[in-house]
């Protein structure tokens, strides 16, 4: 009789774990170097690259414990994997997306441009994810695609990312009542995942055979502590990975356009390209549920949110280039992924190269329409 099971750790040899020291390491490393150059004005070079190294792993070390204590917890509840990386998973990577755009709308009173910050993190992030990150994914390992993920998640992301758009073609911004009604959408969908997270769990079953396992290596509370302690780390190190990559780019004039649209874009996707290339090696589920999931967040939930704290409207300066040509690219980008996943259900790294490419064809484009090469309108 092998009944026997694996005994749980508490939250006393969680404290004790290498990858927690390390992260704490990392963290309290990162905090005292950067009182310490802000306090003698430090920001050369070669200082804010060291402190973009040590951010990165404390990113990476952070969200590898928010995907451990995630997986634990969903397996606790018999929870299908696809499910906590379009929940817990989505929402908390989405974190940095959430605040830029919300802290954005708060202060925009002053600064009117800041909504265009707002809505250009949103789409920026969205390309990003489902062309670099996405593409990074891929190349590293190639994914097999389920269909009713395609059917259940693929379809809600282009229809979100639709819908905002059309919402901002129509009146040029979004009022309290659209934001109120994207944040309801998305509820809905949650509430539709959570209240059917039985069958998602039966189509699960036959690629991820471990969920039902009975074998914890962490208890409950040692779970909790790492989905908290990981995400608020993760969030944190991003945050600062974001400043500091901008004030290298500033020191070497890199164009502003260019910077906007990495840096803002790519900062703030960096929880996403982290968790999803952790998760890819433990689960497929996760992987495809935290892309797919982030992509149906941040067009309904994030920019909902920050139209709720203050009405969203575009500046005259930035119309032309977010309506004709940052939202088109992020159309297309949707489209060409999902036709991809459509093909075979799969995602071979020749796909995962075509849409790093498309990422790439849209930075030239922007700078070549900040060059005056090109123009929008």
């Amino acid at each position: 009789m092998e009944e026997e099971k694996v005994k749980e750790q508490g939250l006393g040899s969680l404290l004790q774990w290498n990858a927690f020291i390390i992260a704490l390491a990392l963290f309290v490393t990162l905090f005292i170097l950067e009182g310490i150059t802000t306090v003698n004005d430090w920001t050369n070079i070669g200082i804010l690259l060291l402190l973009v190294v040590i951010a990165m792993a404390l990113l990476i070390t952070s969200a590898d414990f928010f995907v451990e204590g995630a997986k634990g917890l969903a397996r606790r509840v018999g929870m299908a994997e696809v499910v906590i990386g379009l929940t817990i998973v989505s929402i908390g990577t989405s974190l940095p997306e959430i605040l830029v755009t919300a802290t954005a709308s708060a202060t925009s009173e002053s600064d009117p441009a800041l909504m265009d910050l707002a809505v250009g993190n949103i789409y920026g992030s969205v390309l990003v994810q489902i062309t670099l990150v996405l593409g990074i994914v891929v190349a590293y390992k190639p994914l097999e695609i389920r269909p009713a993920w395609l059917r259940r998640d693929g379809l809600l992301m282009l229809a979100s990312v639709l819908m905002l758009s059309g919402l901002l073609w129509e009146g040029g911004g979004l009022s309290r009542v659209e934001g109120a009604i994207l944040c309801l959408i998305y509820l809905l969908y949650l509430f539709w995942l959570l209240s059917n997270k039985d069958k998602i769990r039966e189509d699960e079953l036959e690629l991820v055979d471990e969920i039902k396992s009975s074998e914890f290596s962490w208890s409950a509370t040692a779970y909790g502590v790492m989905v908290i302690l990981g995400l608020a780390l993760a969030v944190y190190a991003a945050s600062q990975l974001v400043n500091y990559a901008a004030e290298i780019a500033y020191k070497l004039n890199v164009p502003h356009a260019v910077v906007g649209t990495t840096v803002s874009g790519l900062g703030t996707s960096l929880p996403e390209l982290t968790v999803a290339m952790i998760a890819v090696r433990k689960s497929q589920g996760v992987a495809i549920g935290t892309l797919i999931g982030s992509n149906i967040t941040d067009p309904l939930l994030s920019i909902g949110i920050a139209a709720l704290i203050s009405p969203i409207s575009i500046t005259s300066a930035s119309y032309d280039l977010t309506m004709y040509l940052i939202i088109p690219a992020t159309l297309i980008a949707v489209s060409v992924c999902l036709a991809m996943m459509w093909s075979g259900f799969t995602f071979s790294r020749l796909e995962g190269s075509i849409l790093i490419g498309l990422y790439a064809i849209f930075l030239i484009l922007i700078e070549l329409e900040r060059q005056g090469y090109i123009t929008v309108g």
